[in-house]
């Protein structure tokens, strides 16, 4: 799937790596939730190792509006063996009001 980023804003993220610095990782873990303007979401997840042959992972689910994102998140991180980003791209998704 093609996106044009100006029209998916990110709206959320969290990426984790395994070593201090990210340009020095061996293994990274990412997962994004792009939002368009009529509601509909897309959420997606990708794991990626430079260890020889280790592949990586890649998830991603395209929500209508109205769907529950965190759920949609937890779904997608954990297919994509993304585990430990999905509670800080919960967090980092923007506040509601109730």
């Amino acid at each position: 799937m093609k996106i044009r980023e100006d029209q998916w804003p990110q709206i959320a993220g969290a990426k984790r790596w395994d070593n201090t610095y990210e340009q020095q990782a061996n293994r990274t873990w990412t997962i994004r939730v792009r939002q368009h303007e009529d509601g509909r979401t897309l959420v997606y997840a990708a794991y990626d190792s430079q260890y020889q042959g280790e592949h990586g992972k890649r998830a991603g689910e395209l929500l209508d509006a109205g769907a529950d994102i965190p759920a949609a998140i937890r779904r997608v991180g954990e297919s994509a063996g993304c585990e430990e980003c999905i509670d800080d791209c919960i967090a980092d998704l923007p506040a509601e009001e109730i």
